[in-house]
Parts: structure tokens; sequence; C-alpha cells
């Protein structure tokens, strides 16, 4: 049977910490793999503690913009000590509603090339927020030779979706994809082999999710969806979408 896998999931938000045992216990019998994103040296050491406790959490370890100002040589210093067990590094990225001025953005630019640097030396994937920040993210990304660059919950144009698909991204839709007209247009308009999966958990959704905290156990209905939009099977679509995290992870 193949595995479906949330490829952006924040697994170590303390939200989920009462249920973990719920929650592997369903991953387990789902067959669901999660690739488990950070946002701080903090929530990273959890996320590592996380991954020791099952093979189902792919740790991706890292600097969310929104955390820019945590401290940078520590995280450095986390990542290479623990390059042989993590998966990626992320979530990072850029975004200019969490700065006030452009030396708040030129922080984040700099942890970001930083995170994008031991990417490349250590051939890890990445996991990118880039929130009304695609076009600045486009002209760093060439600078540097990264193993798989996954752009999460991607909601930028269709011009900007083209310019991805010619970098060679990944872009990876979730639970909004259900009831957003202009999430399935830009699904229907991506590459193939090009999609993945997410929840992004700990966010609420609406409409039929009843803005509950998203599970990981949401993602069936998010490949179904994936699946009726672009006149898939459902275990074909499981088969896309499985075989580009392979390649997105590079195992």
């Amino acid at each position: 049977m193949a595995w479906l896998t949330d490829v952006h999931i924040h697994l170590s938000d303390s939200e989920y910490s009462g249920d973990m045992g719920y929650i592997l216990t369903a991953m387990d019998k789902m067959k669901i793999r999660a690739c488990c994103v950070s946002m701080d040296n903090a929530s990273s050491k959890s996320t590592l503690d996380l991954s020791r406790r099952s093979p189902l959490v792919l740790p991706f370890i890292g600097i969310h913009p929104e955390k820019a100002n945590d401290d940078l040589n520590t995280m450095v210093n986390l990542i290479t000590q623990n390059s042989s067990n993590i998966s990626g590094i992320g979530e990072i990225g850029l975004d200019k509603t969490y700065v006030s001025d452009e030396s708040g953005f030129s922080r984040q630019v700099q942890v970001f090339q930083e995170m994008l640097l031991l990417a490349e030396k250590l051939n890890k994937p990445v996991s990118i927020h880039s929130r009304k920040t695609l076009d600045e993210i486009f002209s760093i990304l060439p600078s540097y030779s990264l193993k798989g660059v996954l752009l999460h919950w991607f909601s930028g144009s269709k011009a900007q979706l083209q310019k991805a698909m010619e970098l060679g991204c990944f872009v990876s839709y979730g639970p909004a994809v259900l009831y957003a007209g202009d999430k399935q247009v830009l699904l229907s308009e991506t590459s193939l082999d090009k999609i993945l999966l997410e929840t992004d958990g700990p966010v609420r959704f609406s409409r039929c999710f009843g803005l509950k905290t998203a599970q990981i156990t949401f993602l069936p209905s998010v490949l179904f969806c994936a699946a009726n939009i672009l006149k898939k099977t459902y275990d074909e679509m499981l088969l896309i979408v499985e075989k580009n995290v392979d390649s997105y992870l590079g195992v």
C-alpha cells in the first residue's frame, strides 16, 4: 500500500501535545507520514524529540520568518549537529507582514539565505513560507543548488506558478482546496510531477472544517479533492503524490 505524506505540518506545536499518542497511532493505521516543520530553536528541538518517538515523523528544522530574530548561530549549530537525523530544513522563508521596516525584512533575508546555504551544503530539501514574497524568493533561489524546494501553501498568481514550475519547485495544496476556487484553478494548472499535499496544522480551516484545528487525518480528503479536480482516481492520485514526495525528499 502506498503511503500518503503531509509535507507541511507543525506537529511539535503545543496544540497537539495532549493528543500525540492518538495522532501517531492514527498515522500508523492510515499509512500517513508527516514532514514536521519547525518555527525556531525551541520548536526545532521539540520536532527532533518527536521524530525519535516515531519513524513516521520526518523532522524539518529551521527559523520561520516570523521568528527571524531567534538566535541564528544556535540554529546553524543545531542543524549541523543533527544533519544525519533531519529530513529537511524548514519552515524558512520571507514574509513582510511580520516586520515594520526594511531592517526587519533585511534580517529575514539574512536568515533565509543562511538556511538555504546550509541546505545546499548538507544536500537537504527546504520547506518555504512565501506569503506575498514570491518574487523576492524567486530572485534568491537561483543562487543556490538545492535538492528539493517546496513552496508550501502556494497562493501566488498563475504567472508566479509558471515561474515556480520553471525553477523546478514543488508546490503544495491543503484543506482550503476543498472549497477555494482560486486554489482549485492553481492546482489544475500545476505540473503533475510537482504537486504535493499538506495540512499546515494547527491552522484552522473554514467551511466544511468548521474552523477546527487541522489534523493530519484531513489529508485523505485533500487527496480525494485533488483527484477529482485532476480527473484521477484516488489510487492514481495517491501514487502520483507518493512519487512526488520521494522526488522532493530525494529518497
